[in-house]
């Protein structure tokens, strides 16, 4: 009789479970607020079936098909769209957002605390929209509260077209930037995430988009050596961080495809970094396993070796029919486990729990927030001065800062002129009424305006020139202005650059201006990311200056005057290049090949014409007293002090920057190491002392199967710029040297 009552409780619970509905959603211990959250996570992830987990894998996100993660109405659940882009601002979702600079301009401020801004502002936007539109029943593309962003992929090659994503060729850089972007997401709320970060794209990704290969199919074959040294590190900040999710990336590593390489997503993501969260494949990356790759020929035999490997969502090309439809198949004939694919579920419910989901919103402080925190005057105000902290002075005669706020005459020419095409790739949606162009802003400086941009717009790269439009703007003026670049036709997702000069006639216009100018000043402007030709700009005298104002989006044309004139607070440039600038095509290797010989300043050959760490100032500055610890054991901390001295008339930002080099050469060592930096803000006449502290990991190589700090002599520099470069801003490098004793393993991270 018991046994009967037993069987008949069940029934009658079970029936409750999947019939009553709505009535006692409440009631489950997945919405019970004081269970902790892996109690709570387990409990959903054993209600659901097989064929419902299968959905919740399959749908990532990507277009109308693509997504979202379905409703499971029996549990009151509701959709969820996965993918959101929050690069520098809300990008694709429907509705305003502020536009902040491009990656690659805001890794030139060389500010984390830029970073974090940027990112948490950014995140207030998605955040805001994706409550509204939760609140609307609207679960369509771009509407989530999930970030693939930041991209933290190495700019090992100054060709690849989505170089401008990143945050530079620099590891440690890199990765201090990563750390600050989803900090800065993610809020620091004791219980919610205020929007979830992921780093993207993983790994031993950055070219070619079409250049020689084409990225769908590309196998990139590496050493260990430069993986775990270059290709590897920004991802493991990232996940101390305590980022979300990892993005899978397109190509193949070694022959393996990224997102079924359980020796990236598991070995070393899981099991040395002790990361919990959820790995993404970029969209299509699955599928292209089998139709690019050729690594698998069928979609079960692909879903189980994705799964076992690690990745627990797919980001379809807005597929129907995705390949994780086929994971129920999969586990019915044994090649991956029930057990598996519940434990692949939990990260993706653990993530929407922690954004709120399934508690009260009366509980989570950022589910207040609307579109009312959309396009601020605060956020304005932060994308006006990120942009002009992006850009980066290449070469000044003395003619910058303007001398006059408002000139008779001025030239305004080149493709660049009157273009809103000054936003770079993802940006977000902001509305015409709050973007100036470049033409808009430096309209201001003059009673009279000529503006021609000689060629044909930019999105046809300037192939078709009329000089003489050129030469009738620029003559009988006080001051022209060329505005030269790349643009999105020219560099993008989906485009490298083949060489590295200017597109079109673009190089035909800046001489012909030189030409019919006599004595008038020249201004070159440049709007792009990948380093140009502009060797013979830098050479000739009568171009008096050049700026680098890479992709400033929104606030351009005022940041461009505020620059120009120096008329507000922190409008002195301090940005330094985040990446070495080549002076030929032919210093840089094959674009397909991965070996880290020969590329970025770690391990250069040659001269570059900018180096990394590179840039001036209206001021200059002077470095003393770099003082540290003279001898440390393996293992230990490096601490000490700079002393930065503004020698000018005008209050400005300096970017300190230490750097370390080991003496012994039969050590696999870049030839230079970033170690610390920070900007900083130095009045005129006086000087600051600033601590740093060098850690342990930036001391260390990888030597075989770990990471070693080994003993020897180090050399330390300390300045505005790198020791011992050709091209110097006009301030000194302090230098000394400190040993360490002994050798220490720090194992495998």
């Amino acid at each position: 009789m018991a046994a009967l009552w037993l069987f008949a409780f069940c029934i009658i619970a079970k029936f409750t479970d999947s019939v009553l509905g709505a009535a006692s959603h409440g009631d489950y211990p997945f919405r019970n607020v004081s269970l902790p959250w892996d109690v709570r996570v387990d409990d959903i992830v054993k209600r659901l079936t097989l064929e419902e987990m299968q959905l919740q894998m399959a749908r990532g996100g990507a277009g109308n098909r693509g997504g979202p993660a379905p409703a499971i109405s029996r549990l009151g659940i509701d959709p969820y769209e996965w993918d959101t882009e929050c690069l520098r601002g809300d990008s694709g979702a429907p509705g305003d957002a502020t536009s902040f600079p491009q990656s690659l301009g805001l890794a030139a401020a060389f500010s984390t605390d830029l970073i974090f801004r940027v990112a948490e502002a950014s995140a207030k936007e998605v955040r805001g929209k994706h409550n509204d539109f939760v609140k609307q029943g609207n679960y369509r593309f771009h509407t989530g509260a999930s970030c693939f962003s930041p991209v933290i992929n190495i700019m090992r090659d100054s060709r690849w077209g989505r170089n401008q994503e990143t945050y530079g060729e620099d590891p440690f850089l890199t990765g201090s930037y990563a750390t600050a972007f989803i900090q800065g997401l993610q809020g620091n709320h004791p219980r919610y995430v205020r929007a979830s970060g992921g780093c993207k794209h993983f790994d031993v990704h950055g070219g070619p988009e079409n250049l020689d290969a084409h990225r769908t199919r590309f196998n990139a074959i590496v050493s260990e050596e430069d993986w775990r040294m270059t290709f590897l590190p920004a991802f493991r900040t990232c996940v101390e961080a305590g980022t979300y999710n990892l993005m899978c990336s397109y190509n193949r590593i070694n022959g393996v495809p990224a997102c079924a390489n359980k020796k990236l997503l598991t070995d070393v993501a899981r099991g040395e970094w002790g990361f919990k969260g959820y790995v993404i494949s970029d969209q299509g990356a699955i599928e292209h396993i089998i139709d690019q790759h050729h690594y698998l020929n069928n979609s079960v035999d692909t879903v189980a070796a994705c799964v076992n490997a690690g990745c627990n969502l797919e980001l379809s090309s807005n597929l129907a029919t995705p390949v994780y439809f086929s994971l129920v198949e999969a586990v019915k004939q044994g090649k991956v486990t029930e057990q598996k694919v519940r434990e692949s579920v939990k990260p993706l419910f653990y993530t929407r729990m922690r954004l709120g989901e399934f508690d009260p919103p009366e509980m989570d402080p950022y589910s207040k927030l609307s579109n009312a925190d959309v396009l601020t005057a605060e956020n304005k105000a932060l994308t006006l001065e990120a942009a002009m902290k992006t850009f980066v002075l290449l070469k000044n005669n003395g003619i910058l800062p303007l001398k006059h706020t408002l000139f008779g005459n001025i030239g305004v020419v080149g493709p660049f002129a009157n273009t809103t095409e000054i936003v770079g790739d993802y940006p977000p949606n902001s509305p015409s009424r709050v973007k100036t162009t470049a033409l808009q802003g430096l309209s201001k400086l003059a009673h009279n305006v000529k503006v021609a941009e000689g060629c044909d717009a930019v999105n046809h790269k300037c192939s078709n020139y009329d000089s003489q439009l050129v030469i009738r703007a620029v003559k009988g003026n006080d001051v022209n202005f060329v505005l030269l670049g790349l643009g999105m036709q020219a560099e993008s997702e989906g485009r490298d650059i083949p060489n590295s000069e200017l597109v079109g006639h673009q190089k035909d216009l800046l001489q012909d201006v030189l030409t019919h100018t006599h004595n008038t000043p020249v201004v070159v402007l440049l709007f792009n990311a990948n380093p140009v030709n502009i060797s013979f700009a830098h050479d000739d005298s009568r171009v008096a200056a050049i700026l680098e104002c890479f992709y400033p989006a929104q606030a351009a044309g005022d940041a461009i005057r505020h620059v120009l004139l120096n008329d507000v607070k922190g409008a002195v440039p301090a940005g330094r290049l985040p990446y070495t600038w080549p002076l030929l095509a032919s210093q840089l290797p094959p674009i397909t090949n991965y070996s880290m010989q020969g590329r970025t300043y770690r391990y250069f050959e040659g001269e570059p014409l900018y180096p990394f760490g590179y840039g001036l100032s209206y001021t200059t500055f002077e470095y003393s007293y770099l003082i540290h610890l003279t001898s440390i054991d393996a293992g230990q901390t490096m601490t000490g002090s700079i002393t930065v001295r503004n020698k000018g008339k005008l209050d400005a930002d300096e970017v300190v920057q230490i750097y370390i080099r080991w003496k012994d050469a039969s050590l696999p060592a870049p030839k230079l190491q970033l170690a610390w930096f920070d900007r900083v803000t130095v009045a005129a006449g006086q000087e600051i002392q600033l601590s740093f502290t060098i850690d342990a990991k930036v001391m260390a190589l990888w030597i075989n199967d770990g990471w070693y700090v080994k003993p020897g002599a180090m050399d330390i520099f300390g300045g505005g710029q790198q020791p011992f470069q050709k091209r110097k801003a006009p301030s000194n490098v302090v230098a000394s040297s400190f040993t360490i004793s002994g050798t220490k393993s720090l194992g495998k991270y």
